[in-house]
């Protein structure tokens, strides 16, 4: 570039000056006249070289452009992490749910918190907070390099919140221990018998989750409630916690089977009010079934949601690795398109 400058800035020369001028370009002593020739090459190589410097500029920028543009197109949506729950892995409360759950491709894992093989038995502790349990899932975390996304109080389906202290005590217990597995939400369940069916009940749990509220924010960890009950419904229990570390589980299967209309919901409550998703379309792999998703995903894409979601899928073939594999699959292609 220095050259063609020099070349253009250059005075024209003084026609009385023509014989000194070519003096100067002829051979300098001990030259013949391949030296002129060379001199006249090397300036037009220059020439070429600040050409194509500016061509490389112009293209490869272009390039640059054109690289990013594929690179976003290929990503997606990329705020929604893909999990999957260890009873959906047929390895529930099992250390070994990590390691397959990174070998099928999940972005990490969600883990159930136990409970005692016997119903009318309950165990002193969640089974989970035993010492050499709890290092073994933390190695396994380790070793594979995938994260405990979130965790499940699975036992509230025998000691129901709504009416059980025990089930109070479940959830107290599951907070600081949900803490030292590095997971940052806590599932509720509220199904069967357990499930929420009154407005008394609602607003005991309510009540109740005003009163723990402070320890999960204390703790950094969410409280998510999962039930067949209505958007506004769970919105209504947000309220009368009153606290930010209680949030709605939003499970897409159970509310679209008992009627709701998911695809307003979602959007309806937003993603401050919903802590993390399970999808599913049981006992059909996602895709198959009556579940619009790519309209699950759009509606999730909209509200700007930034977390995980887990899926909660069923495996119709009998192979669990299959099957979830195929279901992930589905998922990421819809996000990549999202």
């Amino acid at each position: 570039m220095k050259s063609m400058t020099l070349a253009m800035n250059r005075p024209s020369p003084d026609p009385s000056q023509e014989g000194s001028l070519r003096s100067s370009l002829s051979s300098p002593p001990g030259r013949g006249k391949g030296w002129v020739q060379g001199l006249n090459c090397m300036c037009k190589s220059e020439r070429r070289l600040a050409l194509s410097r500016r061509q490389f500029i112009r293209t490869g920028g272009a390039a640059l452009a054109a690289a990013a543009l594929t690179t976003r197109l290929e990503a997606g949506y990329t705020k929604l992490k893909i999990g999957a729950p260890d009873w959906n892995l047929k390895l529930e409360a099992k250390p070994a749910s990590i390691e397959l759950a990174k070998r099928i491709g999940f972005d990490g894992v969600q883990i159930s918190l136990g409970h005692s093989a016997d119903p009318k038995n309950p165990p002193a502790r969640l089974p989970v907070s035993a010492p050499d349990l709890l290092d073994q899932f933390l190695a396994e975390a380790k070793k594979n390099q995938l994260p405990i996304a979130s965790t499940c109080v699975e036992i509230l389906h025998r000691n129901y919140l709504k009416n059980d202290p025990l089930g109070k005590q479940w959830v107290a217990e599951s907070i600081p221990l949900t803490s030292k597995l590095g997971a940052r939400v806590i599932l509720l369940p509220f199904f069967g018998k357990g499930a929420l069916q009154t407005r008394a009940e609602m607003e005991y749990v309510g009540d109740f989750l005003k009163e723990i509220g402070p320890e999960a924010e204390k703790t950094g960890v969410i409280l998510g409630l999962e039930n067949t009950i209505s958007a506004e419904d769970n919105a209504r229990i947000l309220d009368r916690a009153h606290s930010k570390a209680v949030l709605v589980y939003y499970d897409v299967g159970n509310s679209f089977n008992n009627g709701f209309d998911i695809y307003k919901e979602i959007g309806w409550l937003g993603k401050d009010r919903i802590c993390e998703f399970h999808l599913k379309d049981n006992p059909n792999l996602i895709g198959q079934g009556k579940i619009d998703f790519p309209k699950v995903i759009r509606a999730i894409v909209e509200t700007g949601f930034s977390g995980w979601a887990q899926l909660e899928t069923v495996a119709p073939s009998g192979d669990v690795s299959k099957d979830m594999k195929t279901n992930l699959d589905f998922v990421r292609g819809l996000l990549a398109k999202a």
